[in-house]
């Protein structure tokens, strides 16, 4: 036993300032790297970086200097760094196999930092999913849906999928379809519809105004009616217009077609 804890002591005396160094240095070492990666942050935003570049470099910097700052440390603890990369190289295939995912995933992120399909603060709707870009990190990308849900997309999948960026184009257009009665004059009813959406003063005077009879339905005439606004002012346009429509043809008289139940009591 004596031998034991005699052997005990000369390990701890051994390896005892090896580790302490290596606490220290891990430390000390986390302590910079947020110091460096925050005042490249800061450098990048004064000389005009965009803002999704900067969180991407910065993520990317982070996960490069941490695994430098493990490899210093294990040396400190006397594992030799050679035989570190060699046990790496021997199990790159495997790695690389079990990774294949996030691999893929990290490649979509570059490919989205290099042609820019979207940015921080764009609204866009991808893999199903319809948000506001809140951050593109180096695996993932987070959506802000509208009812201010997190959602969380693979670069690979964002990269490799459909995108539809509703942000990217300063105007976008209104489109509405409205359907009356087959006893409703075409004219007077057009002549309602454009004049909603002309007085309306969120809706842009260029391009034109467009009411148009589109469809001879079963049970309705269709109206096809569009407009052009400024991106913000959609949903405000969509809901607006489509109130004053309502109001506007029950005022006038003219029929809105919709469905009628009629309950048969059989007692009766």
């Amino acid at each position: 036993m004596e031998e034991y804890i005699e052997a005990l002591k000369g390990l701890l005396l051994e390896y005892t300032p090896s580790v302490i160094t290596a606490i220290i240095i891990l430390i000390v070492g986390l302590f910079l790297i947020g110091i460096v990666i925050k005042s490249s942050k800061k450098i990048m935003a004064n000389r005009g970086v965009d803002v999704t570049l900067q969180k991407f470099l910065g993520n990317l910097g982070s996960w490069i200097l941490k695994i430098l700052l493990f490899i210093t440390v294990i040396s400190q603890l006397g594992i030799a760094t050679t035989s570190f990369a060699a046990i790496i190289a021997a199990a790159g295939l495997a790695i690389g196999l079990a990774l294949q995912g996030s691999l893929a995933n990290f490649a979509g992120g570059v490919l989205i930092m290099i042609f820019k399909p979207i940015k921080i603060g764009d609204f866009i709707e991808a893999q199903g999913q319809t948000g506001t870009v809140k951050e593109i990190e180096i695996f993932t990308t987070k959506l802000n849906t509208t009812d201010n849900k997190e959602v969380i997309i693979p670069n690979g999948s964002l990269s490799n999928g459909n995108i539809v960026n509703y942000s990217t184009e300063a105007t976008r257009r209104v489109d509405f379809n409205f359907g009356v009665g087959y006893d409703s004059d075409i004219k007077k009813t057009k002549n309602i519809l454009f004049g909603i959406l002309n007085s309306h003063p969120l809706v842009l005077k260029e391009p034109a105004i467009a009411v148009n009879l589109s469809e001879l339905g079963d049970s309705s005439i269709n109206f096809f009616t569009r407009g052009w606004v400024k991106k913000e002012d959609y949903w405000t346009v969509k809901f607006e217009v489509m109130e004053q429509v309502k109001e506007a043809l029950d005022a006038a008289g003219i029929e809105i077609p919709y469905p009628h139940r009629v309950n048969i009591n059989k007692n009766e």
